[in-house]
């Protein structure tokens, strides 16, 4: 497979974990009006997911192999910054409305672009740079933010989860690199099941007395919105980037927006579609912005082509 087929692929497989990502609040809902809580909905959907994972691993390969040095990474990964970032974001929610603390955690892809650079030494092209802008303004007139009285508290929340979602996806990019995807998601998702389940059992805030209607939404969750989404995620890094995977990954709220319009009969206005096509415009022109050398160079390296091999069977 090219470079170029390789590139492509990664994109798909971003798409695909944004949809996944996107269909969250749909599956939450059931789950909330089951008698779901948050932190129940949390642990089910990544001990679950875990299991999955896990489970696949034995099967496949009769032994998970991971070094020691790298389980650190994956703990830090799952165990605290995936569950801090989802705490935050869902704080946020309770200061101020939800369009606008999404808004301000998709603010990350400007975190993870300039992380990248530093750390990773991605370029920033000048398309990348507007098309995080062009996404932005689009996301606005999708969510249909007002800028009125806004909660300080909730803002910095907000901004909090995407500045710490941006270390989790900084940090996945270069797990990737000498941790297999699959293997990654799995101790990711294990090491966040962990986390919440001591911070319910301390809490108090796991109840498992649920309907069959908020179960069937956790295990939707944990199928499509984790193992799916999370698995596609880590793939999609490893091919093309942190930094285009965090912007392609803006067309999230345009899934869930469009499911709620479908299942929920909400309607979208004139100026929602033209922030459709904005975000839509910011994701081609991320394509658009791959580096000279994904499309210059003839093929990839043993160490690298052996490495996608690996995961052609998933």
């Amino acid at each position: 497979m090219s470079i170029l087929n390789h590139f492509y692929l990664g994109v798909l497989l971003v798409f695909l974990s944004a949809a996944g990502f996107g269909l969250i609040p749909i599956f939450a809902l059931y789950a909330y009006g089951g008698g779901a809580s948050v932190t129940t909905l949390l642990f089910g959907r990544f001990a679950l997911a875990a299991i999955f994972f896990l489970s696949y691993l034995l099967y496949k390969e009769r032994k998970i192999s991971v070094q020691r040095s790298q389980l650190k990474y994956l703990f830090l990964m799952g165990g605290v910054i995936y569950t801090l970032q989802s705490y935050l974001y869902l704080s946020s929610v309770k200061y101020i409305p939800a369009s606008l603390a999404v808004l301000v955690f998709y603010i990350y892809p400007v975190f993870v672009a300039v992380l990248s650079s530093f750390l990773d030494k991605e370029e920033l092209h000048k398309k990348i740079i507007f098309s995080i802008v062009l996404s932005l303004v689009g996301l606005t007139l999708v969510l249909g933010i007002s800028f009125g009285d806004i909660n300080l508290t909730g803002v910095m929340l907000a901004f909090g989860a995407g500045l710490v979602y941006s270390a989790y996806l900084v940090l996945g990019n270069r797990v990737v690199k000498e941790t297999s995807a699959m293997v990654t998601s799995a101790f990711v998702c294990l090491s966040a099941a962990t986390s919440i389940f001591v911070i319910g059992i301390s809490t108090g805030a796991l109840d498992f007395n649920l309907t069959r209607e908020a179960w069937l939404a956790i295990l939707g969750v944990a199928l499509c919105c984790t193992v799916l989404a999370i698995f596609t995620l880590f793939r999609g890094i490893e091919l093309i980037g942190s930094t285009k995977a965090s912007i392609l990954s803006m067309i999230e709220p345009l899934i869930t927006i469009g499911f709620s319009a479908a299942l929920f009969n909400e309607r979208l206005s004139l100026l929602q579609m033209m922030g459709g096509v904005a975000v839509l415009a910011g994701a081609v022109l991320v394509i658009s912005a791959r580096d000279r050398s994904e499309t210059t160079t003839k093929s990839v390296s043993p160490a690298k082509g052996a490495k996608i091999q690996k995961y052609k069977n998933f």
